[in-house]
């Protein structure tokens, strides 16, 4: 593999193109090739981007022998027939979350990316990003004590008209593949897999969740509240509460554009911890993650490991059963 690692983008939709523009904040790295099921879109991306390999189809993209690692950025249900695409033919992948449509789909990448010997990530870009990097920190240093409670909400009303992955379950649609998953990782980030679940949603018209209700709770005590939903617009915020304070992430907390309120003692201590905040809208770190990983000739990410993956999806797996929230896929694999 050369220095310059070089990424092909697979998919050339909105989440594709921050991607790619926040590329130019990663040393050692360039994009070469673009791949998209028609020609058309594939050319426009390129044109936007100053990218010469222009591909209309994935096929043609994993077989660019200038490409590295391919960022895989479809709608849910394409992840898992996107990702063994790649590393059937050899190409490293960062796949947008949810990695995949369930456990099966998920363990089956995984597994094949273990035999090709070919690195392989789930892109849950939060990981990687300083403000959660932070709080984790100011947790590990007992700055809250010891976790007793979360509250962790997540919803937004679609403008017209509405995008059709969100609620199609074609697609993967409903609030907890889409937005619920970044609920249930801030909770397992600071409180581990839940010992037990329950969960309850409201259906669309076309049988997902439009709005789901998700309880998670621990042996020690510790519980974790969470709600995501696509009629009404949340607080979009995490709060974090130990028996010696509290942290919350205010304002869109799986994003950069958050703020870190942190009370010790009393609900009037609020003192905001400042963090370090680039230009972009800060895919840069999860891409500079990959990229040290593939110049170190590392299959595995030791941040967003395999196991945080399968973990991950185990669990949203159970809140779908458990809520009767249901996709082909399910049966099919």
């Amino acid at each position: 593999m050369t220095d310059k690692i070089r990424w092909g983008i697979l998919g050339c939709g909105r989440i594709a193109s921050k991607f790619a523009s926040d590329l130019k904040y990663v040393a050692n790295s360039e994009i070469v090739a673009a791949g998209s099921r028609n020609i058309e879109s594939a050319n426009a991306f390129a044109d936007e981007f100053n990218i010469p390999h222009r591909h209309g189809s994935y096929e043609d993209l994993v077989k660019d022998k200038d490409v590295d690692v391919i960022y895989i950025a479809t709608p849910h249900n394409l992840h898992y027939e996107n990702t063994l695409l790649c590393l059937n033919n050899n190409k490293a992948v960062l796949c947008e979350k949810p990695f995949a449509m369930n456990y099966q789909q998920s363990k089956a990448m995984i597994t094949l990316a273990r035999e090709k010997k070919v690195f392989l990530m789930e892109a849950l870009w939060t990981k990687f990003l300083p403000h959660y990097t932070l709080t984790r920190q100011l947790v590990q240093d007992g700055k809250i004590g010891t976790i007793k409670s979360m509250l962790v909400n997540f919803g937004f009303r679609p403008a017209n008209p509405v995008p059709k992955r969100l609620l199609d379950p074609a697609l993967g649609g409903g609030t907890i593949m889409d937005i619920g998953i970044y609920n249930a990782f801030i909770a397992m980030s600071f409180l581990g897999k839940p010992d037990s679940i329950e969960a309850t949603m409201t259906a669309a018209d076309t049988g997902v969740d439009e709005q789901c209700a998700v309880l998670f709770k621990y042996k020690n005590g510790a519980v974790a509240q969470l709600f995501s939903s696509f009629v009404s617009d949340l607080a979009t915020e995490a709060d974090i509460c130990g028996d010696k304070g509290r942290i919350r992430l205010a304002t869109r907390f799986y994003e950069p554009s958050t703020t870190i309120e942190y009370y010790a003692d009393r609900p009037d201590s609020r003192k905001d911890i400042p963090f370090e905040k680039e230009a972009g809208f800060g895919y840069q770190y999860e891409a500079r993650h990959v990229v040290e990983c593939l110049q170190k000739g590392l299959t595995e990410s030791p941040v967003m490991t395999h196991r945080d993956t399968l973990d991950l999806i185990e669990v949203l797996d159970k809140i779908r059963s458990i809520a009767g929230i249901r996709y082909n896929e399910d049966i099919n694999t």
